[in-house]
């Protein structure tokens, strides 16, 4: 049993080094991040969405922005797609593959950003939603695991973290990658979050 702890750990490391070491991977993250900012200056909002394993993450990262990352700031408007009733309507009227698309069109703004999550980067209800930010004028940043996928076609910024075969890994890199776009977004918006003093008081 501990041989196979560490086998799974070392494929995940395996898997952040290279993503590490890939200079077109980490722009990418940083342009996300600036998109996010911008958009938040602009008082424009975030919004995201995934399937599965993608929407907690999707969810994960609306709330980390409504409410708090690291320390205490005003709220930044975020918002996951993933009300049940609004959701199983819209998929008992017009399809599943509508359900965020739905969404998007009647609450997405010119500047807003979507987020939008596919491990497998071919999803239909995560491809529809980013055809309809784009048609709005919104700014898309696509989160998935197989370069050359459509969604990255539908992307304005598409971060791709191979991982090999299977969602679990990809997802454990995705959420590394979220958490990184917030801290960066932070930085810039809050900064006094990210002075000494500030790091000491949250380790204290």
């Amino acid at each position: 049993m501990i041989e196979h702890i560490k086998a799974s750990l070392t494929e995940a490391q395996a898997t952040l080094d290279a993503f590490l070491n890939d200079p077109q991977s980490l722009q990418a993250v940083a342009r996300a991040a600036q998109l996010l900012i911008t958009a938040f200056e602009n008082s424009g909002r975030a919004y995201s969405c995934g399937n599965g394993g993608s929407m907690c993450d999707a969810m994960h990262f609306a709330e980390e922005f409504t409410g708090r990352f690291r320390l205490d700031r005003p709220g930044m408007a975020a918002v996951a797609i993933s009300d049940p009733s609004y959701m199983s309507c819209v998929a008992n009227d017009y399809g599943y593959d509508q359900i965020f698309s739905r969404f998007i069109e009647a609450h997405g703004r010119p500047g807003d950003v979507l987020l939008a999550i596919s491990t497998s980067g071919k999803s239909p209800s995560v491809l529809n939603a980013a055809r309809a930010a784009s048609a709005i004028g919104m700014h898309v940043i696509g989160l998935t695991g197989r370069p050359g996928s459509d969604l990255v076609a539908l992307s304005e910024v598409c971060i791709d973290a191979p991982a090999g075969r299977f969602a679990d890994r990809v997802q454990e890199m995705h959420i590394k990658i979220i958490h990184i776009m917030i801290e960066l977004v932070e930085r810039v918006l809050s900064p006094k979050n990210y002075t000494t003093e500030a790091t000491i008081t949250a380790v204290d």
